[in-house]
């Protein structure tokens, strides 16, 4: 591999805090329109272990948004596609695919042979993000859970924070409630936006999908999104999955500087 391929990363970190990341293990699961580009900020850091774990097919409905979706690609396991593209970017990289639906019975599966320092978790349907969220808690694994991402427009309100504290965004409503049912803790981080999306969600919520017998969960609503909110969705999670596994913890992204009041002009005093 040339010496050239993460220098800039290396430069920036320096050489302990670059090595943290050719060691480091990081689960992914989920790979559409926000997974995917969680990888790709993963694997061009330079991180040494991936698994991807995503149990679809790239469809004509992802070209809009997701990074695997390609006219090329149609048809194609996302897992694959997304361990192809990760070694096209970083041949070293240990990168191990899998073609999982995540619920209860696979998650002895999901981990085997694999012990994540990290895991993001991009799943978009509630009882499997239960079921995962759960897990790496019982784990003991630290983890960034994605909400929303679709109706948004405002780069600038996304934010990371806990799921208890979640504000205007329907899946994280759905998920405490749930959890809350199983006695599970919500205090679990998570990247959500706070963009309020009442009015969006009403003009841009879709039919109910068809049930598809091929494929696995229940049919939900189709959301409408933007490729660019969704893809730095994404890219946040990784930045923020990268700054914890150099620091080792977002107790340094947490400390948010205090807006300081605007100087009112001092006038001249009259003679």
């Amino acid at each position: 591999m040339s010496d050239d391929r993460f220098a800039r990363t290396q430069l920036f970190l320096g050489n302990e805090k670059f090595e943290k990341l050719r060691k480091a293990r990081v689960l992914v699961v989920g790979l559409g329109a926000v997974g995917s580009y969680a990888v790709e900020g993963l694997a061009r850091a330079g991180i040494g272990h991936l698994r991807l774990v995503d149990f679809d097919t790239v469809q004509a409905t992802n070209i809009n948004r997701q990074l695997y979706a390609l006219d090329s690609t149609l048809g194609q396991l996302k897992c694959d596609v997304a361990a192809a593209r990760v070694r096209d970017i970083h041949p070293d990289c240990d990168v191990q695919p899998r073609n999982l639906f995540v619920d209860a019975d696979t998650m002895n599966a999901l981990f085997d042979g694999f012990s994540p320092d990290f895991a993001i978790d991009a799943i978009d349907a509630l009882n499997p993000k239960i079921e995962l969220m759960k897990t790496l808690r019982d784990r003991g694994i630290p983890a960034l859970s994605s909400m929303g991402a679709a109706l948004r427009t405002d780069p600038s309100q996304i934010v990371l924070g806990k799921l208890e504290d979640v504000k205007g965004d329907p899946l994280a409503k759905m998920l405490r409630k749930f959890m809350r049912r199983r006695g599970i803790s919500l205090d679990f981080t998570c990247v959500y936006s706070t963009e309020n999306i009442a009015d969006v969600r009403h003009r841009c919520l879709g039919e109910e999908e068809k049930a598809d017998p091929t494929r696995r969960g229940r049919p939900r609503h189709t959301l409408g999104s933007l490729p660019t909110l969704t893809g730095i969705f994404g890219l946040t999670i990784a930045n923020y999955a990268i700054q914890w596994l150099v620091e080792g913890s977002w107790s340094s992204l947490e400390k948010r500087p205090k807006r300081l009041k605007p100087r009112r002009h001092q006038t001249a005093k009259k003679a």
